[in-house]
């Protein structure tokens, strides 16, 4: 009799987890809050410090941080040797905020003791190009940028951020001839544990298990054969769950190998929606609490959802921005040309 109520509870369990899995969420809309307008900016770097604070950096020397307890912004302009620069990449260790600009120097400034930005990284090359930017913790970081001299440029801090040594070649795999990563939403890099992952234009998802000391490399079947080609943004919903999209700027409708994803820690990569919508994407993130399911992907052409891991897309606007980050399951920051947004994923 024992064993016959045991057998009942686990069959009406397993039920109830079948009828939970089956009844996914599904966004329809999308409503829009602009909580920054410049038309001179273009705005490709963002970063969720807490839930009231956000940062950008962009063109024009310039960066903020947003408060949304008082919808005010703090606005400030970098001043170095009368250069005209530009960040594309950003990053927060939860104690201080960093930005490092694209092209030649590369200047990468944190958070000084008086309030003002320090420069603590600097590097001169005529190939010089920093991509994107990330920390594993409070001591530890990692900025990589295009490949010059054989292989990436790969930068680490292991003190916070005061001091950054670049990796020589010989530590990392061999780079491919005109391989970079597209500096086009500071989605380059994901990171979750020790884990790292870097997407390349080549197609290849570099990996390192033990936050930059080692690194191995995959290739995927994502689209590649020209330099406007290949993966633009990358994310994982955990060790082993993770996405990648990408294909080419220059013609946005191609869908035909421009989303892939990996189930084994990126080891292998299959293709989905084949020849379906979303063409070209900027930027593609995991919905937090979504399981692993919920996507949704930015780019100049609009904004689309997937609650199925990426199998299927719902386009849910025309609204085009170029980098996209959860502040929770329903509500996100955008930036784009000109702008930033809330955004709030409705049924």
């Amino acid at each position: 009799m024992r064993n016959l109520i045991l057998f009942i509870i686990a069959v009406s369990c397993l039920s109830c987890q079948t009828e939970e899995k089956i009844k996914k969420r599904e966004f329809s809309k999308i409503t829009f809050k602009t909580i920054l307008e410049d038309s001179t900016l273009s705005i490709r770097a963002i970063e969720i410090l807490d839930q009231k604070s956000l940062a950008f950096a962009a063109n024009n020397n310039t960066y903020g941080l947003y408060n949304s307890a008082s919808d005010s912004w703090l606005i400030s302009k970098i001043e170095q040797d009368s250069l005209n620069i530009e960040f594309r990449a950003i990053a927060n260790n939860q104690e201080d905020f960093f930005m490092i600009s694209v092209g030649n120097p590369a200047l990468l400034y944190k958070t000084g003791n008086n309030g003002e930005m320090e420069l603590v990284y600097k590097e001169s090359h005529e190939k010089v190009f920093y991509d994107s930017m990330k920390f594993w913790n409070a001591k530890e970081g990692i900025a990589i940028g295009d490949a010059f001299n054989g292989c990436l440029s790969v930068i680490i801090t292991r003190d916070g951020g005061f001091t950054w040594q670049k990796l020589p070649c010989e530590v990392l795999p061999k780079g491919i001839e005109g391989e970079g990563a597209f500096a086009a939403s500071n989605t380059n890099i994901e990171i979750v544990d020790d884990n790292t992952w870097v997407a390349t234009t080549t197609g290849s998802v570099y990996f390192s298990g033990d936050k930059g000391m080692t690194w191995d490399v995959f290739d995927t079947p994502i689209i590649k054969e020209k330099e406007t080609e290949g993966i633009y943004s990358i994310d994982f919903y955990d060790n082993f769950n993770g996405f990648a999209i990408g294909g080419d700027y220059t013609k946005p409708a191609d869908s035909s190998a421009n989303k892939i994803r990996t189930f084994d820690g990126g080891k292998t990569w299959e293709l989905v929606a084949k020849n379906q919508n979303p063409g070209y994407r900027s930027c593609v993130q995991y919905i937090p609490n979504g399981a692993g399911e919920e996507l949704v992907t930015v780019g100049f052409k609009g904004i689309d959802y997937s609650n199925d891991n990426g199998m299927t897309w719902m386009h849910l606007s025309d609204e085009g921005f170029y980098t996209l980050r959860f502040l929770n399951d329903s509500v996100a920051y955008a930036a784009g040309r000109g702008r930033i947004s809330k955004l709030t994923f409705k049924p």
